[in-house]
């Protein structure tokens, strides 16, 4: 029986790294002749993320982790805060050096007649530069994709714009006409680097040339999702692209100590609620708000007179993304008397174990920043979304959910973390409502997707079916 390695190399960020661990391991389990090996460079924002990462590995054989060597000189943190995207790119490409002489000490040590093939390289999207090692060293290589069908349209066509335009989009730019959306695409919502002239275009228009250069375009979402998005690459110039999703880390829990306290305070919380009674309020493991905008938030959830769960992250020291939050500090920003007023009606934690937690009967809606692995977890559990994004793609991400799909209630398409907006109570109070109401179309149609996600990943199921497409082109049928 033919046999084959794969060597995964994912973006050392939390959304970037479980999901291509979890994609891994669906592959294995699908077929046995299949090993992976994947190359963990050193966390860029959470050092207890690659303890949790090896967590994941604990009982698979067939998956292999391997820490690369720290980086001599990093980027200055300065440049992540003034363009995360640049920072990022230039953060990877200093570990070139280190993925090829993983992955030639691999293919040495797999050169015996009887020894298990590299069949080639998995990248994540801001590991695309590497295509250079797999062409150096004779592998093919595929592109893991860890965001929507939308945005890898969006991908797609910022070659050609930049050939014809060559520079930044500007806020005054007519709508984009992009083909995996039906309606046109405001500016406002295209990511923040699309529009930044400090790296992160260029960072991005580097990625995007080399999108066509891979084998094969692996994307974490289902067909039955972004329909319309998924039949637009089927034009002959796409590489072929293969929707295995949702990929999904359903047994996440806590990664340390506290985080287990944590649960365990979260998760009774939520056994006393009535069903479909809570809204869940969590954005992101950077996603943090000032003290003003907490204030607002505070005040909307009071108006609503719902029960809420609100994983609160406020700005970390010397501005630093995504501090957790704690008793002091929150008495300290909240408005007068609100956790006396409140009561056992809510409850705010830093941390909260987010799969479980929407996936509990008591969770009855959802506001959040709609980073595509958290709107999978929600569509999964169907529990409809108001959207607040924050930073990266989230903002198309909403603007898709709303406009395009009728998933989620629009609180904001066009937030973004680093602009200084405030949103105000009355929004917060009137989204609340919103996505709270049991019998609204919006609950029907995230219910029934919810429905086709699961269908999609069983035997038989859409992205069951692509996915044994892409392991028929890894190990052609002689």
């Amino acid at each position: 029986m033919k046999k084959a390695e794969l060597v995964f190399v994912p973006t050392p960020a939390a959304g970037h790294c479980i999901s291509a661990i979890e994609f891994a391991k669906r592959l294995i389990h699908t077929d046995d002749r299949f090993s992976v090996t994947i190359l963990q460079m050193r966390s860029l924002l959470n050092p207890h993320s690659d303890i949790y990462n090896k967590s994941l590995l604990a009982s698979e054989t067939r998956l292999h982790l391997i820490d690369l060597p720290p980086i001599d000189n990093p980027p200055p943190h300065d440049l992540f805060l003034k363009s995360a995207e640049h920072y990022i790119l230039l953060f990877i490409e200093s570990y070139i050096p280190h993925v090829k002489d993983a992955i030639t000490h691999l293919m040495s040590s797999r050169s015996s007649p009887d020894s298990v093939p590299l069949a080639g390289l998995v990248l994540d999207f801001f590991c695309l530069p590497m295509i250079d090692v797999a062409n150096q060293l004779g592998l093919p290589s595929y592109l893991y994709f860890t965001s929507g069908a939308g945005f890898l349209g969006l991908m797609l066509s910022l070659p050609t714009r930049h050939s014809q335009i060559g520079t930044e989009f500007e806020d005054s730019d007519p709508d984009l006409e992009l083909r995996s959306f039906v309606n046109p695409v405001p500016v406002r919502v295209l990511p923040e680097a699309v529009s930044d002239k400090h790296g992160g275009y260029a960072a991005y228009i580097k990625i995007a040339q080399r999108f066509r250069e891979a084998r094969g375009i692996i994307v974490n979402t289902f067909s039955e999702l972004e329909p319309y998005a998924v039949e637009s690459f089927a034009d002959g110039q796409t590489p072929p692209v293969y929707t295995v999703g949702p990929v999904l880390d359903l047994g996440g829990q806590a990664h340390a100590g506290s985080d287990r306290v944590d649960r365990s305070k979260i998760m009774g919380w939520l056994d006393a609620q009535p069903k479909l009674s809570v809204v869940f309020l969590c954005f992101g493991s950077i996603g943090a708000f000032d003290a003003p905008q907490v204030r607002e938030i505070a005040l909307g959830l009071e108006r609503s007179g719902h029960r809420f769960l609100w994983a609160l992250r406020l700005p970390g020291p010397d501005g630093k993304l995504g501090g957790s939050s704690d008793g002091s500090e929150l008495s300290e920003i909240l408005p007068e008397g609100f956790l006396d007023r409140i009561g056992e009606r809510g409850m705010i934690c830093g941390w909260a174990p987010q799969m479980e937690v929407l996936g509990h009967k008591a969770i009855g809606g959802f506001v959040s920043h709609c980073g595509w692995n958290s709107i999978l977890e929600s569509i999964w559990n169907s529990v409809p979304m108001a959207t607040w994004p924050m930073y990266a793609e989230q903002q198309l991400n909403a603007f898709g959910l709303v406009k395009e799909l009728g998933l989620a209630v629009e609180l904001r398409l066009d937030y973004r973390q680093s602009g200084g907006e405030v949103v105000v109570a009355e929004e917060i109070d009137g989204a609340i409502r919103c996505v709270m109401e049991h019998d609204s179309m919006v609950r029907k149609k995230v219910k029934e997707m919810g429905e086709m996600s699961r269908r999609a990943v069983m035997d038989g199921g859409s992205s069951s079916n692509s996915l044994g497409r892409l392991i028929a082109d890894i190990i052609p049928i002689d």
